[in-house]
């Protein structure tokens, strides 16, 4: 694209290698604000005078399909390699998501919210996360780039809910990474039989919750970011070789825990009721968070449109039975009302006089932490990578390295932003920040799904397109309504009795009233419009079961990027967005001078 700042120019050649002879590693302004509106303070106060018509511009663009994959992808200016298939999306998948969660949370739920029911809790999680991962199967067979949803989004709903679904899933994935390594070093501390916190270093002087500082976390995030960064080919060996010994340990908790089984322990099995099973299923969703980060690897699969789904789809499913397995297992081992919050495996097995199993529990935990910062790493700086592309944030973080095919830069930004937070931040700090943001980008995948079906710009009737809007408007208000009832407490079935019908006309709607403008190539989801809608409306509900104050942090952080949009994402993309016109002005004169002669 002649008219790109040399920062960003294409200049990838044949076999990914780049023909631009420029330093990987430089740090001029230009890499980092190349554009117009950042050239000068005069340039930036006019271009800020301009803020509300560029906004308005970003709220109404769409970037496309070719862009997501081809333009945007020479702005990196060399290529990611080529070098996965299912097999290794699928290990990826499970390396990424059985970490923690099924250790600690299961415990915990079972005993305060769930019961011996924590089973189904599981089981209705994973309904949701398996009907959401269905959403980004389609989407990354069609749009394989390494921005996962961020690209999604942005093609189907615009630059302004792309940045804000990217920069929450951003921030859930930078606190969770920190999180990860916080609780690698209590699971270690505890593994060589010391208390948690007693290889953290104590300063008295610092605020309460910021005063243990962890420098092994630190040490633990920048080892997995470093090996991701050398190449992705090896991080996914390493990935599955570690998963399989966690598979080892799974088997032996299953196993134990069904050999030492009380079919009694599971009476009574609902001794919260049925807001019970769906308050535990809103926080054990946690332990399904990070399939997503497979998406992102699209780039760089051999076949996207056979490996993807059978990566994304195959893991999440066998990931939900193994789940449910374990939690029955531990249940049946030990009644609900004597489990330990805090190790609720080790105890259980302790109290069936297998102390020696707490160790292997503990190694189980610290490989699923571990393989989840692999994969973690692996998935943010992709993330960050097509964000920079995109020139939301500066375009020096989507450089790709030309030997490693990895984006190092990217994977510096956020290894150290991790570190930073991990080091300072306790994990009760941590815990405050919950699974609402992952939630509400998985509805809003579902609906991009739904407008991607029903909706192709210059081709659809405006007509359409208002019941197209009214529809997923009375789909999401009823959504919401069902949520909002059954978190309210109220009893009755008057609220229900309103709401899911409104779902059901509006689901209905869309099968009946407008027809599907678009057919997926290869592969796509299932029963549309019924599983989409049906993830908007499990999404919203486990939205709705996670407390007050999940969403006042949502609130405060949404703020905080729409500030960030608003002074610097809006004007350098706006900027960029307009050379690439001028650009196709200037070749479509070039060539109609060419047909003149």
């Amino acid at each position: 694209m002649a008219g790109e700042s040399p920062a960003y120019t294409a200049a990838s050649g044949a076999g990914g290698e780049s023909l631009n002879p420029r330093s990987y590693w430089r740090f001029t302004k230009s890499d980092f604000f190349p554009e117009p509106s950042f050239s000068s303070w005069t340039s930036y106060r006019s271009a800020f005078s301009r803020t509300f018509p560029r906004l308005r511009n970003r709220l109404l663009h769409r970037s496309s399909d070719s862009d997501e994959v081809d333009v945007l992808r020479r702005r990196s200016e060399n290529s990611m390699r080529r070098c996965l298939t299912w097999w290794d999306l699928g290990w990826l998948g499970f390396g990424s998501v059985v970490g923690t969660g099924i250790f600690v949370l299961t415990g915990q739920e079972a005993r305060l919210n769930a019961g011996p029911a924590i089973v189904l809790s599981y089981a209705a999680s994973g309904l949701s996360a398996l009907l959401s991962v269905l959403c980004y199967a389609e989407f990354a067979v069609e749009i394989p780039s390494a921005g996962g949803s961020f690209s999604y989004l942005r093609v189907e709903l615009g630059d302004t809910a792309a940045y804000l679904a990217a920069a929450n899933i951003l921030l859930e994935a930078l606190v969770g990474a920190a999180g990860l390594a916080r609780s690698w070093t209590s699971y270690f501390a505890t593994l060589i039989g010391r208390e948690p916190d007693a290889l953290r270093i104590h300063v008295p002087s610092l605020a309460e919750g910021f005063n243990l500082l962890d420098p092994i976390a630190v040490v633990v995030l920048i080892s997995c970011s470093t090996f991701a960064a050398l190449g992705t080919h090896r991080t996914s060996i390493l990935n599955w070789i570690a998963s399989v010994l966690t598979l080892f340990v799974i088997a032996f908790v299953i196993a134990a825990g069904f050999v030492n089984a009380k079919p009694s322990n599971l009476s009574p099995f609902l001794p919260f009721g049925a807001s019970g099973v769906f308050r535990a299923a809103a926080v054990v969703y946690w332990a399904y968070t990070g399939f997503d980060m497979m998406a992102t690897m699209a780039e760089e699969t051999k076949n996207p449109s056979r490996d993807i789904p059978i990566g994304l789809i195959g893991s999440m499913s066998a990931i939900t039975a193994v789940y449910c397995a374990m939690a029955l297992a531990l249940v049946m081992m030990q009644k609900y009302s004597e489990l330990d919050t805090n190790a609720a495996y080790s105890v259980a097995f302790a109290a069936a006089g297998m102390k020696w199993a707490k160790y292997l529990v503990a190694l189980g935990a610290l490989k699923g932490m571990t393989t989840g910062m692999l994969v973690g790493a692996l998935g943010q700086a992709r993330y960050t990578t097509q964000i920079a592309r995109a020139h939301m944030i500066p375009p020096f973080f989507a450089l790709v390295h030309p030997k490693t095919g990895t984006p190092i830069h990217a994977t510096l930004l956020v290894t150290l932003s991790s570190a930073i937070i991990a080091f300072f931040s306790s994990l009760d700090v941590l815990a405050s920040v919950s699974s609402i943001s992952t939630l509400f980008i998985f509805m809003l995948m579902a609906v991009a799904l739904l407008v991607r079906r029903y909706y192709v710009r210059e081709v659809t009737p405006k007509s359409n397109l208002l019941k197209l809007n009214c529809l997923l408007f009375l789909i999401i208000g009823a959504s919401v309504g069902i949520s909002a009832y059954w978190n309210s407490g109220a009893k009755g079935w008057i609220g229900y009795a309103i709401a899911v019908p409104l779902w059901f006309l509006g689901t209905l709607g869309l099968t009946v009233v407008i027809p599907q403008q678009r057919t997926p190539k290869v592969w796509g989801v299932p029963l549309v419009p019924w599983l989409p809608s049906a993830s908007i409306v499990t999404n919203i509900f486990l939205m709705g079961s996670l407390g007050y104050q999940a969403f006042v942090r949502f609130g405060i952080c949404t703020v905080v990027m729409l500030a960030y949009y608003v002074l610097i994402g809006v004007h350098a993309t706006y900027d960029v967005a307009h050379e690439e016109e001028d650009d196709k002005l200037e070749g479509l004169k070039v060539e109609t001078g060419n047909r003149g002669a």
